[in-house]
């Protein structure tokens, strides 16, 4: 893959992959709660690392593929995630969820970047089979990890914020998809 598509598939995941990350914080932000800059960096270090992993081994598993099938495959995957988190969105329409819980340490970040890298880890063997670039997509899963922790933060603050919470499961879902398709397609 050339560069700039390249970069654009790594943005596009990381995207998709840290919505849930922004409700989190909108989560805090409403009610009141702000995480300190370390326990951002923990959230953001370790959701890459898993990160990371899950896409060298969807990398390492594409070799093991005939020519060909790797993209298709990794693809498919993506499209079936994203497809899943629409089914998800809609079977979830009208039910309100309980705020999160407040991290009072760096560990309780450590696990709380655990369970926001889970949702991480099946896209990324799926992206890696694709050949998302693992070095890249990490990188962009740690910038927009941060970014994205701050924009809940200023947006849970506000209506607007709310509304875009709800969108967050729908929106994910339609990026995976976009993904996928991209994968083939480019």
């Amino acid at each position: 893959m050339e560069l700039p598509v390249s970069l654009l598939t790594a943005l596009l995941f990381s995207m998709a992959c840290n919505l849930d990350t922004v409700l989190l914080s909108m989560g805090y932000a409403a009610r009141g709660i702000s995480l300190s800059a370390a326990g951002t960096l923990v959230i953001a270090a370790v959701t890459t690392f898993v990160t990371w992993l899950s896409l060298l081994l969807g990398d390492w598993a594409a070799r093991l593929l005939p020519a060909g099938a790797p993209e298709l495959l990794g693809a498919l995957v993506l499209v079936g995630i994203g497809a899943w988190f629409l089914l998800d969105a809609l079977r979830s329409l009208g039910r309100e969820e309980a705020p999160p819980a407040r991290p009072r340490d760096l560990w309780a970040c450590v696990s709380l970047a655990a369970a926001l890298a889970v949702n991480n880890a099946g896209a990324g063997v799926a992206a890696g089979v694709s050949g998302v670039s693992p070095g890249l997509a990490a990188g962009c899963n740690f910038a927009v990890t941060v970014l994205f922790l701050i924009l809940g933060r200023v947006l849970g603050s506000g209506r607007p914020g709310r509304w875009l919470g709800r969108l967050a499961l729908p929106l994910s879902g339609a990026l995976l998809i976009a993904l996928g398709l991209a994968q083939v397609l480019l």
